[in-house]
């Protein structure tokens, strides 16, 4: 069964961090480790930005 994973990076240094978490899920997934789905959505700023408002 697959599972749905959020992926919010938010502001700042949450941008880096989810990076190499994304790579290592990644690897995981590449490898049958894991069966999941990434979804990514802008929070914080970056949501602010991308939406034009809150």
């Amino acid at each position: 069964m697959t599972q749905k994973i959020a992926i919010l990076p938010g502001d700042g240094i949450g941008k880096e961090i989810v990076a190499e978490a994304v790579k290592v899920i990644d690897f995981l997934k590449a490898d049958n480790a894991l069966d999941v789905e990434l979804k990514e959505a802008p929070v914080g700023g970056a949501g602010y930005d991308a939406e034009g408002e809150p």
